[in-house]
């Protein structure tokens, strides 16, 4: 088997705010739509998004350990812009920090069972791991 996609949950209240803020603010590009679901990919990625609408209330507790992941030489400022963005949509966001390196913006009413987290490159340096070169390559 090959590693395809992760899947997600969004509020189907604000489904349509976070596709729009990921295609025009972090150049995702819609792959396939369906009535409840939607695959998103970032050119460059071989990895996509799926996110399916959610009609329930319940936020998963501990979803600050379930994160959309990015890289950035500049997280925090990153993700202020994006709790901006949302802001300006109507939508509460916050920034907060795992570390001085890693940090993360919930979008309360929005994301159910995640957050997204921004980090500084380095921490995605794992350096030469044995087997994954060949791992990949099938």
């Amino acid at each position: 088997m090959r590693f395809n996609h992760v899947a997600n949950r969004l509020d189907a209240r604000h489904f349509e705010a976070v596709v729009t803020m990921l295609t025009t603010r972090l150049g995702f590009v819609a792959l396939r739509r369906t009535e409840r679901a939607i695959w998103l990919r970032q050119p460059g990625s071989t990895v996509d998004l799926q996110f399916s609408r959610s009609d329930t209330t319940h936020r998963d507790a501990d979803k600050l350990r379930s994160q959309v992941s990015f890289l950035s030489e500049t997280p925090r400022q990153d993700l202020e812009a994006l709790a901006a963005w949302f802001g300006a949509q109507g939508l509460e966001a916050s920034v907060g920090a795992y570390s001085d390196r890693e940090f993360y913006l919930d979008v309360p009413e929005a994301f159910v069972d995640f957050v997204i987290e921004a980090m500084r490159p380095e921490l995605a340096d794992y350096g030469e791991v044995p087997g994954l070169e060949t791992a990949t390559k099938a």
